[in-house]
């Protein structure tokens, strides 16, 4: 049986949400170790002050855009859309991750196309990201938004075999 999920929100995580972003990236980590450059072990043992740091940091920068997709009132979703340090035309996004129980469901989607209205409106011409090339859900659904493979592929982490490519999608700034 297939359990429809009722009516979800993306929204900016605030700079005081610190515990929330820390528990939905934790269990990111734990369930899909093979989907991010970081690992649970080296995240876990950060301390409150490092993960508050992070969420200050975003929220006084105006180039960090980390958002939560909510089912009430749960993170079931999450993603990170960052201004690359070198090229402000670019912008990165980096932590993208659903729940289980919330695939399948458009919650993916709907991060992604926040993070795009995101980028567009501050006049960014391409939303880029990494992705391990095994894990061909994550690259169908951003084929599917009209993501394209670059040919950069390179290792997901010193010493990994796992290899990851970097796709990107040209976007048209908001007027």
């Amino acid at each position: 049986m297939v359990h429809q999920l009722a009516a979800f929100s993306i929204r900016p995580f605030t700079a005081d949400e610190w515990p929330a972003y820390r528990a939905i990236r934790l269990r990111a980590l734990a369930d899909a170790p093979d989907a991010f450059s970081t690992t649970l072990d080296t995240q876990q043992v950060l301390p409150p002050e490092t993960w508050a740091a992070r969420l200050s940091a975003a929220a006084a920068s105006g180039k960090d855009y980390p958002l939560v997709a909510e089912l009430q009132g749960q993170a079931v979703g999450m993603a990170w859309a960052k201004v690359d340090a070198d090229d402000a035309s670019i912008v990165n996004l980096f932590q993208m991750w659903v729940a289980p129980e919330a695939r399948d469901q458009g919650v993916a989607g709907a991060l992604l196309e926040e993070a795009i209205r995101w980028a567009g409106a501050r006049g960014a011409q391409a939303l880029q990201l990494g992705v391990n090339c095994a894990n061909l859900p994550a690259v169908r659904l951003y084929e599917r938004t009209g993501f394209l493979d670059t040919g950069w592929r390179e290792p997901f982490r010193p010493g990994s075999a796992i290899t990851e490519q970097r796709m990107r999608l040209a976007l048209t700034p908001a007027a």
